[in-house]
């Protein structure tokens, strides 16, 4: 895994980890706020502007409140004004029910939330649902709701909405799912996102939500409402012959920095396509972890790049099953 110190964001990740995993968030230490934590001998929270703060309410403890309750313990504990980063893990209900209650609370909070910058929804465990299962919102109001957020990042696909718009700031845009909907595809790729630096969209597979097509991704790899995009990812993908092919001869190409087609379907077909394609030596990294090349083509692909200085990842190589069924890494 490389990752560089932020804010230069060009770092990649390994499948299913996020950001979160070495306790840390956006630069900062990740701060668990519960009813409990400030009565515990010798606990003591942080200044407001030194955490990054994760508030959640797994349904089955009785001990923890409902999302109101907690997050007016909050505004009432840590001064809203300094947060920086802001972290939605589980909510109070089943995993059948979305993290709609936080998301009206964060926008009703929002003016006085002046200094969030990075904002992650969806920060569930393995043991309170299952990626495919996680239930989402629509994230149209959230980002109008901050025109300062720099980051934004989701996990789940189910019921997630977003309507294309226009945000002046946003930096860093990452979707985990099994299946993304194909109409948040598309809006992503009619925003104008003049800012953005980093995006990274998980596809997934039609079994578990992904309802578009490679078309529907035109507008991000034309690059034309995101001028400041270095690193592009597009992944967990039943579809990615058709997106290397895409990508082959994307106008946004010459501009990245680092290319993520990892997690999915990859076979011969997509490889060959992104060798007879644009050159991609000016690339830092290619990342192609988990595919379906034969071991003929993975050596074309290395000999492509020998000696040009591109990271290439061939690793975690899959062999189709007997009915050639190519799956996505992350699925359900």
């Amino acid at each position: 895994m490389n990752q560089p110190a932020e804010p230069h964001i060009t770092y990649t990740f390994a499948p299913g980890v996020s950001r979160l995993d070495k306790g840390r968030y956006a630069g900062l230490p990740i701060v668990e706020f519960g009813m409990e934590f400030d009565r515990k001998p010798g606990n003591r929270f942080p200044p407001a502007d030194a955490a990054a703060w994760r508030l959640s309410c797994a349904g089955w403890r009785a001990d923890i409140p409902d999302e109101a309750a907690l997050f007016a313990r909050f505004a009432e504990t840590v001064d809203l004004t300094r947060v920086k980063a802001i972290i939605i893990g589980e909510w109070a209900q089943d995993s059948s029910d979305g993290p709609y209650e936080f998301t009206r609370l964060l926008v009703e909070h929002a003016p006085r939330l002046t200094a969030l910058r990075s904002l992650f929804i969806g920060a569930v465990t393995y043991e309170f649902s299952e990626i495919s299962w996680i239930v989402q919102d629509d994230l149209t109001p959230l980002l109008r709701a901050f025109p300062r957020l720099e980051r934004l990042e989701v996990r789940g696909g189910e019921r997630l909405g977003l309507d294309p718009l226009r945000h002046e700031r946003l930096r860093i845009l990452r979707v985990e799912c099994g299946g993304l909907p194909g109409r948040v595809a598309r809006a992503v790729a009619e925003s104008d996102l003049p800012a953005l630096e980093y995006l990274e969209l998980w596809l997934g597979s039609g079994d578990y939500g992904w309802s578009g097509t490679a078309a529907d991704l035109a507008g991000i790899l034309s690059g034309e409402r995101l001028p400041a995009l270095r690193h592009l990812g597009i992944k967990n993908s039943e579809i990615q012959d058709e997106i290397a092919a895409a990508v082959a001869s994307a106008p946004i190409v010459p501009r990245l920095e680092t290319l993520d087609l990892s997690m999915g379907s990859l076979s011969d077909a997509g490889a060959e396509a992104l060798l007879s394609g644009q050159p991609l030596t000016h690339l830092r990294r290619l990342n192609l972890r988990h595919h379906y090349l034969s071991e003929p083509m993975a050596e074309r692909v290395r000999d492509a790049f020998a000696g040009t200085g591109v990271e290439v990842d061939l690793s975690d190589r899959q062999t189709a099953d007997d009915g050639d069924w190519r799956f996505v890494e992350v699925g359900e």
